[in-house]
Parts: structure tokens; C-alpha cells; sequence
């Protein structure tokens, strides 16, 4: 099956206005959003779409009750969505949206769209770097820190992981229905997806969890590499938003990361520079420790200057 990947998550909230405005303070552009919510879109269209938890649009909540209400697909073309909506169709019920889309149930429960994606091409240059020993990326004169720059914004929405009660037979409705591949494991933990349409190294991640814990961990949003994590991130910690981890830099995939707290049930993840693996990866296992999901992680601490002596200095 030729997905993309995730095109939008549907949340239904209970405080519109506080949502919204984490949304935008992330650094998603608001889209026909309004006092009932709307839609929150990265620089490539993909998106956070939020409505009040009593909009009768919504699909029906999880029976815990988690904020996510679904998870729309973005597919390369018309033929994909029709063969999801043959495959689906052959043991449970397929709706048709009058956009065009389908929507079903996964295994698991979860409400999931298939769509034409609506990813819009950007034309963006990756951070340019100078290195001893390779070519130079920045001319002379050319600034790798403009000091006087806003916070980048996310590009596309990469991935998001997710809290299953039973990742095995997730793993199986995935891969066997819809043509997601497992690039990693953490064994005992869970499983990377990555979608058929794409390199990426997941476009899912699925964690055995409890049932009552079942919904989205994190999503996470592409920047154009660490220095644009790193500023984006400081900049939303600044407006007093809440760091859950990070920043550091994951073991599989490879991918900086820094994760936020939000009002949506979940946290948001600032990533760069995700793995890409063709049909040739093979797929590896490793314990679920800390040393086996970040490479590296770093501490925060208050600005310092090198004025007045060393840090902590006795006078």
C-alpha cells in the first residue's frame, strides 16, 4: 500500500481556546480555526485538527476516553485509498466521506482515514554545516546563527507513537493489511512502522501499554536539523510550556529529539534528521533500556556567561 504517512490526528478537547493556543505557540498555523476549533497545519499542509469533545462530527472516544478521536492517512493517489477500502472492507465496515476519504476501524480500536494526501511540496534548504575535512556548506561570511531569526517551524508531521494494549496484533493489521514494514524493535516494549509510500524509518511507533492507557504517546514534527530543534525548542520553553524530554538524540532512527508536554493527552515531539531505510534494512532488536532509546541526552540549564569568574565560583 503506497502511505505516505500521517497526514492529520482529530482530537476533541474540552478548552478550545487553550489548546488552540498551544497549537499555535508550537508553531502550527492556524486554518478556518475558530472558537469550535479547526485545524493547525505544518509548513507542508500536514496537521493537529481540533474540535470540542461535544462536536457530534467527532468519532466516537476510545472507551478510556483519550483526547485522540482518529488518525488520518495520507496516500499517494486515488488507486491506494480504493485498494484500502477493498482490503478493509473484506471483515469490517468502510465508510466513505463525501471528500473522498474512507474511515475505519483498526484493530485495536482506533478510528483511522485514508485519504489522497493533501501534503503540499516545500522547497527548503537543510541546515548547512562546516566540517574539517569535507567540502564547506557556509561561504564566508555566512552565518550559522542568526541571532535576530524566529523560532523555525515545523515542517511536516513525521510520526507519532502510540500506547496499544496488544502491539503484537497491531503489528499484524499493519503490516499484513496495509504494508507497513517493522524497521526496529524494543523488546518486551514495542515496534517501529514505517509506511510502505515513504524511507522514513516510522511513520508509528507501538508501545505495549495497559488498556486503560491506550492512545497517542507522542507526535512528532520535522525540523530542518538540531540547531532548528534546539532553537525551536528553547523558544517554546520560554513561553513556559513544559519539557518532558530532551534534548537529545534517539538510538533507533537516529533522530534528534525534545518533547513537550500538551493539553492534548499526549506530548509533542520537535524532531530532525530521521533515519531513511530501503527494502535492504534489516531490522534490529534491543532491550527496552535508556541506553537503547537516546544515543545521548542532554541537560538544560540557565544562561551562563563566561564573566566573572567560572559558574559557581567561590570569591
Amino acid at each position: 500500500m503506497n502511505i505516505i504517512g500521517p497526514d492529520a490526528l482529530v482530537f476533541g478537547v474540552d478548552d478550545i481556546t487553550a489548546t488552540a493556543q498551544y497549537l499555535i505557540d508550537y508553531g502550527l498555523e492556524p486554518v478556518n480555526a475558530g472558537p469550535h476549533g479547526g485545524r493547525f497545519e505544518t509548513l507542508d499542509g500536514t496537521a493537529i485538527i481540533i474540535a470540542h469533545n461535544s462536536d457530534a462530527t467527532l468519532p466516537p472516544a476510545l472507551p478510556n476516553g483519550t483526547a485522540v478521536r482518529k488518525i488520518i492517512y495520507g496516500a499517494a493517489d486515488v488507486a491506494t485509498v480504493e485498494a484500502i477500502a477493498a482490503e478493509l472492507g473484506k471483515d469490517r465496515e468502510v465508510k466513505r466521506l463525501p471528500d473522498g476519504s474512507i474511515e475505519a476501524l483498526d484493530d485495536l480500536g482506533f478510528c483511522l482515514g485514508f485519504q489522497v494526501t493533501q501534503r503540499r511540496p516545500i522547497s527548503l534548504p537543510a541546515e548547512p554545516i562546516n566540517a574539517p575535512g569535507a567540502p564547506q556548506q557556509r561561504q564566508p561570511n555566512q552565518l550559522g546563527v542568526d541571532v535576530n531569526a524566529a523560532a523555525p517551524k515545523p515542517r511536516t508531521l513525521g510520526h507519532f507513537a502510540a500506547f496499544v494494549p496488544d502491539a503484537a496484533k497491531g503489528e499484524a493489521f499493519y503490516t499484513k493489511r496495509l504494508g507497513f514494514r517493522v524497521t526496529d524493535r524494543l523488546i518486551g516494549a514495542g515496534m517501529f512502522l514505517q509506511a510502505g509510500g515513504t524511507f522514513e524509518h516510522h511513520a508509528l511507533f507501538l508501545i505495549q501499554t495497559p488498556p486503560h492507557m491506550q492512545g497517542i504517546e507522542h507526535i512528532a514534527f520535522h525540523l530542518g536539523g538540531p540547531h532548528d530543534l534546539m532553537s525551536a525548542g528553547t523558544a517554546f520553553a520560554q513561553k513556559g510550556y513544559q519539557s518532558f524530554w530532551g534534548p537529545g538524540r534517539h538510538t533507533m532512527g537516529s533522530n534528534w529529539f525534545w518533547y513537550f508536554n500538551s493539553p492534548l493527552g499526549c506530548r509533542f515531539e520537535f524532531d530532525a534528521d530521521m533515519d531513511q531505510h530501503d527494502l535492504n534494512w534489516v531490522p534490529r532488536e534491543l532491550p527496552a533500556t535508556a541506553d537503547s532509546t537516546q544515543i545521548y541526552l542532554l541537560q538544560a540549564r540557565e544562561k551562563w556567561a563566561p564573566v566573572g569568574g567560572p559558574p559557581n565560583a567561590k570569591h
